[in-house]
């Protein structure tokens, strides 16, 4: 069957558009084929700095000749509708029509259309130009005088169609007065003669004796295995970066790798910086010492060209460039060490947070405080928690910090250490940031884990607060990371922390913050708005007041543990089955209780008495429904006429306090076995009782005996809200 092959050869397309262009060139002109009945085996897409390409195999000839019946008029209908039917079907006199007959409709006109199939070629001259011309890049571009947009210059189209073994067709069309044709071209300087090709391997290999590499990933794979092999032959290990190979090789056709160095005195740099210096700015790797482990002084670059010299003029430009870069970046560092972080502080009482949240010294107080309130929480010394609280955000106001944010966190640890402070605060002003995302590790030293609860919790409970929370797929303030970093840290940990305490402390500190303002500030129209937006309005929360957002936002942590536990096997229906109970904000102890609650269900014990829980509870909805009221205990034992009943009551008092006593021990498969008792008398119970029972009195006393069914089970979680 014959094959499609297209290429837009251009000036240089941005690396970071490059892999979605192709996928959209793929889909776009897949669909629009498919849409029109053409049908096809395979596609794959190319791109190189230069050109964008789509083969397309196993498509057919032409389109398939169809066949359709158009219902037309009632037989009599008046003479404009069967004029307008005439037209619509092509048809030159009625006597071309059918008559077919409905037993309710009468008889009505029938039409059958035949339109035959259409050349392949034909059609993709109809569906190329328009995707040209609609094609959705980020950002495009006019030039010259034509009305063409595209993200460079567009040159020449290549459009052919053929079997193997034929020599194909060009499939002409024209846009924006471009006309496809068979020729391309290869290197910029290398080969740039053009060439003419056929279909898909041949215009591969042309191009490949053109100097031109059209497969991105074969790309990728020559510059990484020859990066390995010339820093193995110079003793040197390939610091590898899969973001960095993903953009050199997206500019470069001919891809070359060569070696350039720099001076030793640059070594005193941190490595990160180093590494950020020469990957931003040169788009180059580096190179490690495995006798050291540190950075060596070397780099690797990517060229697009062989040169006559071995590449020794390219090299000593880098080489230029990465030693001014380099230097500025040893200035900034010695500068930063000179200026202390203490010094930076005063700094961010003239910078806003957020203009309804204070300074971002203000913030640094609360996050100070807080961090004391947790660190005996999680094992850490409070007066270690209060200085790396106090220091973990100082580097942002740093020359290095502010050349490579990338780098905030990391720069911190390096000036605390400069600076002689404890390790465990280095560590912290590094680590509060973590985790970053789902890949990222948590932190694990009590220190680290204590200032990056106290973070996070604080922007939450200020977001919140203010109303400023996650909405859709928008997340300006990275909420939704914060909260899982929470989540992450404390599971991870086996933290045992009341999160609505830590959310009602953070209240607290932000609003002794705006108390404490001066009276004049307090008094203006916009701070007297935020005072009322962020207000403590109290909520009541497993017997105690703590401010209504609180139990909003605990609700928010409940939908990200369940988005985290089912990416790990888990049931998100248990998770809301455990937090329906008053009180559950102790993460760690709810996935415990949720765990145990999952292996009981799986076990047959489990599976009969939920179906038997389920029956009791439909039975009550029915019946409340139906008398207009809630049938709550406690029973009346005088009334009980059946020894099923007097077994159920008996056993669901048992299983009350045995469940009561292992919870409070945190014994949660004990509860389990203990809720396994309750299945024998519930399925006795349903055999031999009925429940509506024609006396009131006898129906009333048995519906109040199924809700301590109910009862019996809210000791584990809220049966209601299991599934399945």
């Amino acid at each position: 069957m014959p094959d499609l092959l297209i290429e837009l050869f251009s000036e240089e397309i941005p690396a970071r558009m490059q892999a979605q262009a192709a996928e959209q060139l793929r889909k776009l002109v897949t669909d629009a084929l498919v849409e029109r009945g053409l049908l096809y085996e395979g596609a794959k897409a190319f791109v190189t700095p230069r050109r964008l390409a789509l083969a397309v195999h196993g498509l057919p000839g032409r389109q398939a000749d169809q066949r359709e019946e158009k219902k037309g008029p009632r037989v009599g209908a008046p003479e404009g509708a069967i004029a307008g039917f005439l037209k619509s079907a092509g048809l030159a006199s009625i006597d071309q029509a059918s008559v077919q007959s409905d037993p309710k409709k009468g008889d009505f006109y029938v039409a059958v259309v035949e339109k035959a199939g259409r050349p392949t070629p034909e059609v993709i001259a109809e569906i190329i130009p328009a995707i040209i011309r609609s094609f959705p890049w980020p950002k495009s571009m006019r030039w010259g005088s034509g009305s063409l947009r595209w993200v460079r210059p567009l040159h020449s189209i290549v459009a052919t169609f053929g079997a193997e073994g034929d020599e194909p067709e060009v499939v002409r069309f024209e846009v924006d007065g471009i006309v496809s044709s068979n020729v391309t071209y290869g290197h910029r300087f290398l080969a740039p003669a053009p060439i003419t090709v056929k279909r898909l391997d041949d215009w591969m290999a042309k191009l490949e004796a053109a100097k031109v590499v059209v497969d991105r990933d074969r790309r990728k794979d020559i510059i990484l295995n020859d990066a390995k092999d010339l820093a193995l032959a110079n003793g040197l290990e390939l610091v590898e970066d899969e973001g960095l190979l993903d953009e050199v090789a997206g500019l470069v056709e001919w891809p070359v790798v060569l070696m350039g160095s720099f001076e030793e005195r640059f070594l005193d740099i941190p490595d990160e910086v180093i590494r950020a210096t020469i990957r931003a700015n040169q788009k180059c790797f580096v190179l490690k010492n495995p006798k050291t482990g540190r950075l060596a002084n070397r780099f690797l670059l990517i060229s697009n060209l062989v040169a006559s010299d071995g590449g020794a003029a390219i090299v000593a430009g880098n080489e230029r460039v990465i030693r001014a870069r380099l230097s500025d970046a040893k200035f900034f560092w010695d500068t930063d060490r000179v200026n202390g972080l203490e010094s930076r502080m005063p700094r961010f009482q003239s910078i806003t947070f957020h203009e309804k949240l204070g300074s971002q010294a203000e913030r640094i107080e609360r996050i100070r405080r807080l961090a004391v309130e947790i660190a005996p929480k999680v094992g850490a010394v409070p007066a270690l928690a209060e200085d790396a609280a106090l220091f973990c955000k100082a580097d942002l106001l740093t020359e290095v910090v502010g050349e490579f944010p990338e780098l905030q966190g990391l720069m911190g640890r390096y000036y605390a250490q400069d600076e002689g402070l404890a390790p465990e605060v280095a560590a912290a002003c590094e680590e509060h940031y973590k985790p970053q995302g789902p890949g990222d590790r948590v932190p694990t030293a009590p220190v680290s884990i204590a200032v990056a609860l106290a973070d996070k919790i604080d922007t939450l409970e200020a977001f919140w607060a203010i109303d400023e929370k996650p909405t859709g797929s928008k997340d300006p303030y990275a909420l939704r990371r914060s909260a899982l970093g929470v989540i992450r840290t404390i599971l991870e940990n086996g933290l045992r922390l009341h999160l609505v305490d830590l959310f009602d402390a953070a209240c607290d500190y932000r609003l002794s913050q705006i108390a404490s303002r001066p009276s004049e500030e307090t008094g203006s129209g916009e701070l007297r708005l935020t005072v009322r937006i962020v207000g403590k309005i109290s909520a009541e929360f497993a017997g105690r007041h703590v401010a209504s957002h609180a139990i909003d936002l605990l609700s928010f942590f409940a939908d990200r543990l369940k988005v985290h536990l089912r990416e790990h096997g888990a049931r998100h229906d248990l998770v809301d089955a455990v937090f329906a109970l008053e009180g559950q904000d102790d993460l760690f102890l709810l996935v415990e209780r949720m765990t145990a609650l999952a292996r009981f269900l799986d076990t047959e014990d489990g599976k009969t008495l939920l179906a038997g829980y389920r029956r009791a509870v439909n039975i009550l909805r029915i019946e409340e429904k139906k008398d207009g009221r809630a049938f709550t205990g406690p029973t009346n034992s005088t009334l009980f006429k059946e020894p099923a009943e007097d077994h159920l009551a008996d056993a669901i008092e048992q299983v009350k306090s045995r469940v009561a006593a292992a919870v409070a021990k945190e014994d949660f498969e004990t509860a389990m076995t203990a809720l396994a008792d309750l299945r024998a008398p519930v399925d006795a119970f349903f055999d031999a009782v009925t429940v509506n029972d024609p006396d009131p009195a006898l129906r009333e006393n048995r519906l109040k005996l199924l809700d301590e069914i109910r009862a019996a089970t809210r000791g584990i979680a809220d049966f209601d809200r299991i599934g399945g």
